[in-house]
């Protein structure tokens, strides 16, 4: 596949389930094409607010093999890898490149903290397993492990890392890893409340998680920034900060199921372990959106 195409607004698309807590296939499939309707660039399944951890193997490939169809290569289609056991993370990326996904968005091993020969072996043995390219996902906030500029740098040498997804929340990374690797890869910002920033310090590409019910003004907001619109941007930006802020924390899921469940275009269920959101929590989203409603701009 050409990666040429890996920049813009890649939602990292929820994991919808039926009361049952089942895959609800229909309610996805019709948020797919709401997304893409809305001019998203490319799509991110299985990731972290796809709740991956709970999710089996073989309903893991069973939704990619799902996706693979409903996109029908309308944009670039990744599925993150997010294991603890090498072997099963080598098998799901050998056979979802059998189905015919476009690449992968992977995350050093999970549920131990790697040293960096340990992390680094992960992502090449990984990268191996397949001959698709892969986007590597920085997330030392979330799961304890660094990928810093100078391991970017090291795994440069391997054609299959195309890209970088940059959640560290410390915007100094992005220029540092320009610095050491010029435009080797195509930089995502990983954080919503950061990508104005991100995008003024050369990110190309933004893996969005409150665009799963703001697609249009996530896909504005890049346009804007693209154009070099900054004073256009910032001001939307600045309408859409509190909305981007409920990607932060450890109940990040559930707000932003929330927020999809009150515009419509979900459900707010999750998968244990995580539960719903208790009464204040609930009740500080729900201020949240409407605050954003009763402002929201144009586009």
């Amino acid at each position: 596949m050409n990666t040429d195409s890996w920049q813009g607004v890649f939602p990292a698309v929820t994991t919808k389930f039926k009361a049952d807590m089942s895959l609800d296939l229909d309610a996805m499939a019709k948020h797919l094409e709401f997304q893409l309707e809305a001019g998203v660039h490319g799509v991110i399944i299985l990731g972290s607010l796809g709740e991956n951890p709970t999710l089996s193997i073989d309903e893991k490939l069973q939704l990619t093999e799902f996706f693979i169809k409903q996109v029908n290569g309308r944009v670039p289609l990744l599925a993150c890898i997010a294991e603890s056991d090498t072997r099963q993370a080598c098998y799901y990326a050998s056979r979802a490149e059998a189905m015919g996904i476009d690449g992968f968005m992977l995350l050093p091993p999970m549920r131990y903290p790697s040293d960096q020969p340990e992390t680094m072996s992960y992502l090449e043995e990984v990268a191996a397993a397949s001959g698709v390219p892969i986007m590597l996902y920085n997330n030392p906030v979330a799961y304890g492990t660094d990928l810093t500029p100078a391991d970017f740098k090291a795994l440069a040498g391997n054609p299959k890392f195309v890209a970088i997804k940059e959640s560290s929340a410390n915007t100094r990374r992005v220029p540092e890893i320009r610095r050491r690797t010029g435009d080797r890869y195509a930089i995502f910002c990983g954080v919503d409340d950061l990508a104005y920033e991100c995008f003024s310090l050369g990110a190309i590409g933004w893996v969005a998680g409150l665009v799963v019910a703001f697609p249009r003004e996530t896909v504005r907001l890049y346009d804007l920034m693209c154009a070099g619109e900054w004073a256009e941007a910032r001001k939307l930006y600045e309408w859409f900060l509190p909305l981007l802020s409920l990607d932060i924390g450890p109940k990040f899921v559930q707000q932003i199921k929330l927020v999809e469940e009150i515009m419509g275009v979900g459900s707010a269920r999750v998968r244990s372990p995580r539960l719903a959101l208790n009464e204040s929590e609930t009740r500080h989203v729900r201020q949240v959106v409407e605050q954003a409603l009763a402002n929201r701009p144009a586009v």
